[in-house]
Parts: structure tokens; C-alpha cells; sequence
């Protein structure tokens, strides 16, 4: 059955664009995105199915729930594998022990900038890129502590950086994994999209570097240096 012009394929439509507008409107409403997002879902399945039913087509509707639940399960545990390596290796103190080290070598605001970028545009492709963005921006909030302006940017590039590693991998970005999942493209023909991922990178990063200055951000007397727990190393070979 094909709703595309039909009275309730205008209303999914309606209803998805009225749960976006929900959802970036977070910072206003206080509500969290799965609430909108879930409920938007829940009216657009009840309005088809009700429309299939009426078809009877009610086994066809049937057929297409358990695919698409079948799929969401996949991208589910795929998360949840992915979350628990990365809460695992928060865990052992590997972040922080990230940290600790850009801390106490004394870099420049500038050096701190390329280092976190690089550091999370590698880091995106293996544990997604909203993770990265996430653990990197930690880390420039203690490093550059006090300075807002290298905050502000280094957090800047490090979203850039985090959004453009994970276009060449499967597992960097939630579209790039249910495009791989649906086996629209093979898992190596991502990295065909290294070189473009670089060249998105470098061009904003090298424009944004030119506003970061060159001190070396203060250290704390107290600061020491934090060890990795045990079983660290090899739970980031892993």
C-alpha cells in the first residue's frame, strides 16, 4: 500500500517534523529527546497500522513490525556492547589518566587543540562519535579550566572532529551503522571516505586554530599524575 500521498502518509509527516521541533527545543522544554521521538514513532505505526487494518492488509502491518523491531534490537545491543567497553574503560581510568598526562606536559592552549582533535576525530570511528564528543569535551573542561574561550573552541573541534571520523567507519555515527546493518554499503568501502573525512576535519580546524593562543594553560599545585587500574591496556586492546 503506498501512503506517500495518501492523508496518512501527510500526517507521519507532520508528526515527525512537530517531534523533531520538540526535540531541538530541549533546552526550553526540559524534556528529555526519547520522549517526543517515542511518541511521535507511536502515533505514525498507530495511524498506519490503523490504515492497513482497514485495507486488510493486517499481516502485511504485522510483517513490517517485527522487521523493523527485529532491526532496532540489532542497533540496541550493538550500543550496548559499545557503551559498556567505553564505561569498562572509563572505569580503569584510562580518560583519566588521558587527562592527567595533557595536564602535566605542559602543552600550549594550541597544542591541547590539535591533540584532543586528532585524538577524538581516531577515536570516533571506534566508539561512535556522540561517546567521543562526550569523553573529549570532558577532558578540555579540566585542561583548559578557567579559560572559556578555548572551551568554547576546543569543544567546537572536537565536535567537528568526532562528526567527521565517524563518516568512515560503520560503528562511528548511529546512520552509518544502520546503512551498514541493511547491507547498502560494505564495510570496507567506508574508508573510502578517509581522505573526505580528513579534508571536513583539517579546513575548520586550521581556520578555528587561528584563534587559539599559544600560552600554556596553568597547573594546579595539588594535580598528580593518575595510573591506569589494572587490565586497562588490555581492554583497549581489545
Amino acid at each position: 500500500m503506498d501512503l506517500t500521498a495518501h492523508w496518512v502518509g501527510i500526517v507521519a509527516i507532520v508528526v515527525f517534523v512537530l517531534s523533531y521541533a520538540v526535540v531541538i527545543a530541549e533546552e526550553f522544554t526540559h524534556l528529555r529527546k526519547s520522549v517526543p521521538v517515542m511518541l511521535g514513532a507511536g502515533i505514525i505505526w498507530a495511524f498506519i497500522a490503523a490504515e492497513y487494518a482497514a485495507g486488510g492488509m493486517d499481516h502485511e502491518a504485522e510483517e513490517a513490525v517485527r522487521h523493523f523491531l527485529i532491526e532496532f534490537g540489532e542497533l540496541f545491543l550493538f550500543l550496548l556492547c559499545a557503551m559498556t567497553y567505553v564505561n569498562t574503560m572509563s572505569e580503569r581510568r584510562v580518560f583519566d589518566a588521558l587527562r592527567s598526562w595533557l595536564v602535566l606536559h605542559g602543552f600550549t592552549y594550541r597544542q591541547l587543540f590539535w591533540i584532543t582533535g586528532v585524538i577524538s576525530f581516531f577515536l570516533s570511528p571506534i566508539i561512535d562519535n556522540l561517546t567521543t564528543a562526550l569523553v573529549m569535551c570532558a577532558v578540555v573542561l579540566a585542561v583548559g579550566k578557567g579559560n572559556t574561550r578555548f572551551i568554547s573552541i576546543g569543544c567546537v573541534n572536537i565536535v567537528v572532529a568526532a562528526n567527521a571520523g565517524g563518516a568512515f567507519s560503520p560503528f562511528g555515527d548511529i546512520t552509518t551503522l544502520m546503512v551498514w546493518q541493511r547491507g547498502i554499503v560494505d564495510f570496507f568501502t567506508f574508508f573510502a571516505l578517509f581522505v573526505p573525512s580528513v579534508v571536513n576535519y583539517i579546513i575548520p580546524a586550521v581556520v578555528m586554530a587561528l584563534f587559539v593562543e599559544k600560552a600554556t594553560p596553568q597547573v594546579d599545585a595539588d594535580e598528580k599524575g593518575v595510573r591506569m587500574r589494572r587490565g586497562a591496556k588490555r581492554i583497549m586492546f581489545l
